[in-house]
């Protein structure tokens, strides 16, 4: 094929001139608009009402079957703090990309692309997700050394996550995301496997709503990574698009989840008593005595 800048170098032994000015210098924002922000703050109200509720929920039993009434409470919580946060534009930071292209007769050129990154959000996942995972297994009954591994890879999927969303360079950002990944698959094992053949040893209401809600919630957490890789991870989707879509995720996966775990757990006739130190502290014995001293010394 005949170059025509070649061919026109060759025959006037003139140099082609360079561009006055290179394109693509202009950085790229990409920042929430009015939109996002005003879904920020729903979602705030949602969590904030959502929490009051729950509290009052946890009031109105022993405090024996309070435990995932706390627990929950506590999710949504750490979501209010979270998402106000976010809505005031204390919890959002700013990733630089700069995408390269080469250009064969002309300087390459470059673009830089300023994203908003909710480190908040992540934040509130570290947290929060370990709390639904502990939701999810007692209510199963799965064993300390399950629910132990469980969590840490909880903890992993979401560090790595937050790394891949700050991270600049394209191969090492889905290496992070290839990390979050598998840490998901460990965590889907725990409750899809381990969690569900220890629910079935318990009644049949018990096993048959773990199987539901486990499912509920493991649909949900599958969504999130796809979010993730056509919003920070391509940045296919503009960030009111991201915040909306883990908007509804995260009323999903908490709010809702909660009503429904909480709803159905006081409904049943054999729901989870904690006795002991959870319901009444320390007795006398085995308690800690500072400054007696015995009588005779």
């Amino acid at each position: 094929m005949i170059d025509p800048v070649e061919e026109f170098k060759k025959h006037t032994g003139e140099v082609v001139p360079l561009p006055t000015a290179v394109p693509g210098n202009t950085p790229i924002y990409q920042t929430a608009s009015a939109t996002g922000n005003r879904t920020l703050w729903v979602v705030f109200v949602i969590m904030l009402i959502s929490s009051l509720a729950f509290y009052i929920m946890a009031f109105r039993v022993p405090v024996q079957k309070r435990l995932f009434h706390i627990l929950t409470a506590f999710i949504t919580t750490f979501a209010t703090i979270s998402y106000y946060a976010m809505a005031v534009g204390d919890g959002v930071g700013k990733n630089k990309i700069t995408i390269k292209h080469t250009q064969k007769h002309f300087p390459d050129t470059y673009d830089v692309i300023y994203r908003e990154v909710y480190w908040a959000r992540y934040v509130d996942w570290s947290v929060t997700t370990p709390l639904l995972l502990l939701d999810l297994c007692f209510l199963a009954g799965v064993n300390g050394a399950s629910i132990l591994v469980a969590i840490v890879a909880d903890i992993i999927m979401i560090l790595t996550g937050l790394f891949a969303a700050f991270t600049v360079d394209e191969s090492p950002k889905w290496g992070w995301y290839a990390m979050a990944c598998i840490a998901y698959l460990v965590i889907i094992y725990q409750l899809a496997i381990n969690g569900r053949q220890t629910a079935m040893q318990k009644d049949n209401k018990t096993a048959t709503f773990f199987a539901a809600i486990g499912g509920f919630t493991l649909v949900l957490w599958t969504v999130y990574p796809i979010i993730w890789g056509i919003a920070d991870g391509s940045r296919n989707i503009n960030v009111d698009s991201e915040i909306i879509a883990y908007a509804v995720l995260d009323i999903l996966a908490k709010p809702v989840f909660g009503f429904w775990l909480l709803f159905t757990h006081d409904a049943m006739s054999n729901s989870a008593s904690i006795d002991g130190f959870w319901a009444n502290g320390l007795g006398k014995e085995g308690t800690l005595r500072v400054g007696d001293d015995d009588e005779g010394a």
